[in-house]
């Protein structure tokens, strides 16, 4: 469990694989999807997530340069994991807003 979480741990990481579950990105199209997330922070998550197996880097040799991300066969193997961790939290937010609406409801 503690090799998963260091490829894992970080708040980034999980949200660059699904946001690449199904195709290639590059750096300027990753940093869209995911939006909030600084461009240095990506960087070295990227730079990590490669370290580990878990994407693919391709350097396009071109003028200007390109760069593609994509994931391996061990990074698609989290897909399945990320994606039940998020239906996860839907289910569970779900809930927690319907016991607030319904806690609202009985006080008034």
């Amino acid at each position: 469990m503690h090799r998963a979480m260091s490829i894992m741990g970080s708040r980034w990481k999980p949200i660059i694989i699904y946001a690449l579950r199904s195709r290639k990105a590059r750096f300027g199209q990753l940093h869209a999807a995911i939006g909030t997330i600084s461009k240095k922070v990506l960087t070295s998550s990227l730079k990590e997530l490669e370290v580990d197996g878990i994407l693919f880097r391709e350097e396009f040799k071109e003028l200007p340069p390109r760069v593609e991300y994509t994931l391996t066969e061990k990074g698609q193997s989290l897909v399945p994991i990320i994606i039940d961790l998020a239906k996860w939290d839907n289910k569970h937010y779900e809930q927690k807003i319907s016991l607030k609406e319904a806690e609202t409801v009985n006080v008034e």
